[in-house]
């Protein structure tokens, strides 16, 4: 039922045209191409979430990037920032195989779902305050769907705060003033914890803001709030 059901809500997602700034860059990355993908075929479209729709853990990232997963069509696919994040869930268990490569890899996850802010790559990877508003509908409705939702893990500034914004107007008693990004911060709510780390991206991976073991902390503490939540 709840795999349907978020499979159902996905080819909505794919057909969104809601932002014409995103559209049109999309699109134009999905016809120009960067040389050394020139004979791919590019997405070109907003980005389906991607994982074990019945996960405890909700992984929340920025937006896709412009010939990672706006190229291969799949969540954190295709770029060095997915070739960190399916590492890392598979060193905990959560994926079956480290490699995100393209939509038919074979990839499987479980016990995670990965979803993202923004469903549409965005120029310089920054999308406009009316575009992340205009997106956000997309994963109230994920959240309404996935019902065994735990922790949900931010990976950025861009995804925490949204993340709590989204939780906060569902009902959720979020602090004031909201608790700040940090790597490894924890905000616990009535439900779930939302959990921080910082993105995979070249920037913090590059320059060893982020390294390895501090990634791999995040998601074995993921799953430890998963498992104490659900005794709880």
């Amino acid at each position: 039922m709840t795999q349907g059901a978020m499979a159902a809500l996905q080819a909505r997602v794919t057909g969104c045209r809601k932002c014409p700034r995103l559209v049109a860059w999309r699109e134009q990355v999905a016809r120009e191409k960067r040389a050394s993908f020139r004979d791919h075929e590019y997405w070109g479209r907003p980005v389906p979430a991607f994982g074990d729709a019945d996960a405890r853990v909700l992984v929340v990232g920025l937006a896709p990037a412009a010939h990672g997963a706006n190229r291969t069509g799949r969540m954190f696919t295709g770029d060095r920032s997915g070739d960190w994040l399916y590492r890392a869930l598979h060193r905990a268990g959560f994926a079956n195989q480290p490699e995100s490569i393209d939509r038919s890899d074979g990839l499987e996850l479980s016990d995670v779902f990965v979803t993202a802010a923004v469903r549409c790559a965005p120029p310089a990877n920054k999308p406009e305050a009316s575009e992340r508003d205009a997106c956000r509908a997309w994963l109230d409705e994920e959240l309404d769907v996935m019902k065994r939702v735990k922790v949900v893990v931010t990976l950025g500034g861009f995804a925490y705060a949204q993340t709590l914004k989204i939780l906060g107007d569902r009902g959720a008693s979020v602090p004031r003033p909201r608790p700040r990004f940090g790597h490894g911060a924890e905000v616990e709510l009535e439900r779930v914890t939302v959990l921080a780390s910082y993105h995979p991206s070249q920037q913090n991976t590059f320059t060893g803001k982020l390294t390895e073991p501090m990634f791999d902390a995040i998601w074995g503490r993921a799953r430890e709030l998963a498992h104490a939540k659900s005794r709880a």
